[in-house]
């Protein structure tokens, strides 16, 4: 094989539901940064065909995870959901991406804002000491279209009952009725002020980092709904209050 990959053996494949799976990886990887995304290929055609999924593990979990939604126009998800435990499949050696801690400010608080397959990244991070170290509080916003969507809610416990009283999870589910979660788009919830009604958190610029990922029309409208309430987008030149990184 090409030494732009390395070879690993699958050790799970799940069904979350619908179009959503999670692939758990035995591969070797150099060091990444919780949030940094790896390429997955299989051999299609004489070559190998990979596309860039985020590492929902910590850095220092193993198997690998990766979770990702089926495309079935695309190359690779449609023999993806077919693979076996101990069935071969090629990693890219090193992870890239800029969706970190490392890049993001000091503030009180965190919120990590997700659509979809969007929350992979922040689950990583989440399962890691920095955010605790860095922030005294930390939110995981997971927004989802039904309550099947709403995925790694074991995970999601098991964060709560590791930082009692430093995290806070907004579930939303935006076309099914819960007893429980807000049935609207991030957005809106900025913008009436039910967002901060749910956390007890106000949206004040000097206190808040928010860093965004998933359906780029939300990280877009989110984006909008933060810079009207005086935040704005972060860059290393331009220090801000906003990080994102859309998927697809």
């Amino acid at each position: 094989m090409s030494q732009a990959w390395n070879e690993g053996r699958v050790a799970e494949l799940k069904h979350w539901g619908g179009r959503l799976y999670s692939i758990r990886v035995d591969a070797d990887i150099a060091p990444f940064e919780a949030g940094q995304f790896a390429k997955i290929g299989l051999p299609i055609g004489g070559e190998i065909v990979g596309r860039p999924y985020s590492l929902v593990n910590a850095p220092d979990e193993r198997p690998l995870e990766f979770y990702f939604i089926t495309v079935d126009s695309g190359p690779l998800t449609p023999l993806l959901v077919n693979l076996k435990p101990g069935d071969s499949i090629q990693v890219a050696p090193r992870a890239a991406g800029f969706l970190v801690l490392s890049e993001v400010p000091q503030a009180k608080h965190l919120w990590l804002m997700a659509t979809g397959t969007g929350v992979g990244p922040f689950l990583s991070m989440l399962k890691t000491a920095t955010p605790w170290q860095r922030f005294e509080k930390v939110v995981l916003v997971q927004a989802v279209r039904t309550l099947a969507e709403l995925t790694y809610q074991e995970t999601v416990r098991a964060i709560a009952a590791a930082h009692p009283g430093e995290f806070i999870h907004v579930p939303y589910v935006s076309r099914e009725d819960t007893d429980f979660a807000l049935r609207a788009r991030i957005p809106a919830t900025i913008a009436d002020g039910r967002l901060e009604a749910r956390t007890g958190l106000a949206l004040r610029a000097a206190d808040n980092q928010f860093m965004l990922c998933g359906n780029p029309e939300m990280v877009k409208d989110t984006s909008e709904a933060l810079i009207a309430r005086g935040f704005k987008k972060h860059r290393r030149r331009d220090p801000g209050h906003i990080s994102v990184e859309a998927y697809w």
